[in-house]
């Protein structure tokens, strides 16, 4: 079982690539987005979207060759409209929601308007093309449905990013539906699976972490997470693709990675601070499980 590290700021990748890490299983986009200030879809507008497609591909530069030639997965916006309102001109572009959590974000996003997501591919082309940085992936957030991840695909295949052998695509698991349906989720054309263990538990079990009133029901170790999260392991196992988990559970519960190793999950991602307690559970979980056979 592998361990990567959960990263959003590109001034910390080269001290963290020096740690016993097998690579980054999720670069956020948003601290990197947040930092440029503006609305994408205000650049966009202004005709300034190479401000925005340098600016990333610069951090996701930053990223690959720190940890080259080890994977970097790059998950793609998944900002919801209240922290998009956050930046200049995110009013004039946002919906008012009562429920960010589950609205206008994540793959639908993509669909509905593919402006700003192009521009991503863009610097993931830029990185991966023209710097030679073939160690970059793209992994696509809040996918509901599989003809989602097949639309997705389409304008993928349509920035040629799709025709290179070395490209990965990876989805986050974080919804319900994706679990019920994790095979054919696989069959659509994934590389690798990574369970977004705060989003999932919250919607499997209907509970809002940030809630204070709620927060002794919200339990990443509740008997239909834990369900959840080993028939996902499984079904990727069967179907030969790679499967990771990038919530805060393992690093707070050794007794889930045991689990989840046991399981035979392909690896686990953690933020930067748990980087040595989590190799430690998995060397010992590894250990367990040759005990047993």
């Amino acid at each position: 079982t592998k361990l990567y590290v959960n990263l959003s700021e590109p001034s910390v990748a080269a001290n963290v690539a020096k740690q016993d890490v097998d690579g980054v299983g999720l670069l956020r986009a948003e601290f990197m987005v947040a930092q440029i200030g503006v609305h994408p879809k205000k650049l966009i507008e202004e005709k300034k979207e190479k401000k925005f497609i340098n600016y990333l591909a610069d951090g996701l530069r930053t990223f690959c060759e720190s940890f080259n030639p080890r994977p970097v997965v790059y998950r793609a916006t998944d900002f919801k409209t209240n922290e998009y309102k956050n930046l200049t001109g995110g009013r004039l572009f946002e919906p008012q929601e009562e429920n960010p959590m589950m609205g206008y974000r994540g793959a639908y996003r993509y669909l509905a308007d593919s402006r700003v997501f192009e521009l991503e591919l863009e610097a993931i082309k830029i990185v991966r093309r023209d710097l030679g940085l073939t160690n970059l992936f793209l992994m696509i957030p809040f996918v509901r449905t599989v003809q989602e991840l097949i639309l997705v695909k389409k304008i993928l295949a349509k920035e040629n990013l799709l025709a290179d052998k070395k490209f990965k695509l990876w989805m986050m698991v974080e919804i319900p539906s994706n679990v019920i349906l994790i095979e054919e989720f696989i069959k659509a054309g994934l590389d690798g699976v990574s369970i977004g263990s705060n989003d999932l538990t919250m919607l499997t079990l209907g509970v809002d972490r940030d809630n204070s009133e709620l927060q002794t029901s919200f339990d990443e170790r509740d008997a239909a997470v834990l369900w959840s999260m080993e028939r996902v392991i499984k079904a990727a196992s069967r179907a030969g693709v790679s499967s990771s988990i990038c919530g805060q559970a393992p690093s707070l519960y050794p007794d889930l990675v045991e689990k989840l190793v046991a399981w035979g999950i392909s690896s686990i991602s953690v933020t930067p601070d748990a980087i040595s307690q989590t190799r430690t559970y998995i060397a010992n979980a590894e250990e367990e499980l040759l005990k047993k056979r």
